[in-house]
């Protein structure tokens, strides 16, 4: 039997991965911890007594970037108590700027494994666009938001196409908010995962440009703008 009891006022790291689920009913994925990460659950201590009562979930919020959603109970026993808290790494821009050709790497590797679309995916190899982003920079040691339309007001706008450089988000949307994000390879290119819908299901390689293929013009008709990474995000938990 699992030790379902958790306290508020500890923090935990998990043991494997685990998904996250955006409702107590644990039937559609937020987002992932990955093995390692910390979380806090956001309710007072959860028992035993608590399962009898039909409760199947416990509302956490994962510590790296601060995202919440739900922990399925029955994952509580992939959590062990941290023995020291997460403290965020500050990183200067021209560290980061270091670092980008990892993330870069990263997600070419990521494309050249057999992969599909994964609404909330943040662990490969399945992953959404964002949760690739994040999972691109998580490997150079640079935390950003979890969703797209939290990367974009986190990064530093970029004005002009002509000054984008490899390493830089694209974003995408309507005009009220960014829904989709890709990470420029140079060359009028980027790299991003997409869903069916989109006419592709997993990660690829588009073009900034309406002469492109199909998939490309129907993004390049979204198209929000450009942000530069210059922080790595500072988690408050």
């Amino acid at each position: 039997m699992a030790n379902y009891q958790l306290s508020d006022v500890l923090e935990y790291r998990a043991r494997s991965h685990i998904n996250i689920y955006d409702s107590p009913k644990c039937d559609r994925l937020a987002t992932q911890a990955a093995l390692g990460r910390h979380l806090r659950p956001l309710k007072l201590s959860l028992k035993q007594s608590d399962v009898n009562l039909d409760t199947t979930a416990v509302m956490v919020r994962l510590c790296e970037d601060d995202y919440p959603g739900w922990l399925d109970i029955r994952d509580v026993e992939l959590l062990d108590v941290t023995e020291t808290v997460y403290h965020p790494l500050e990183l200067s821009e021209a560290e980061i700027n270091e670092k980008l050709p990892i993330a870069i790497t990263f997600a070419r590797e990521a494309m050249n494994q057999s992969n599909y679309y994964l609404w909330g995916g943040t662990v490969g190899p399945n992953y959404d666009c964002s949760g690739l982003m994040q999972a691109a920079f998580v490997a150079a040691g640079i935390w950003l938001p979890r969703d797209a339309y939290q990367q974009e007001p986190f990064t530093q706008p970029v004005s002009n196409i002509n000054d984008l450089k490899p390493g830089d988000l694209v974003f995408f949307g309507t005009p009220e908010k960014a829904t989709h994000v890709g990470l420029y390879l140079g060359d009028n290119r980027y790299i991003h995962s997409s869903g069916k819908a989109q006419g592709r299901n997993g990660i690829g390689i588009d073009v900034l440009s309406e002469d492109g293929d199909k998939v490309s013009q129907d993004y390049y008709r979204q198209l929000r703008g450009y942000g530069k990474v210059v922080a790595s995000y500072q988690s408050s938990c």
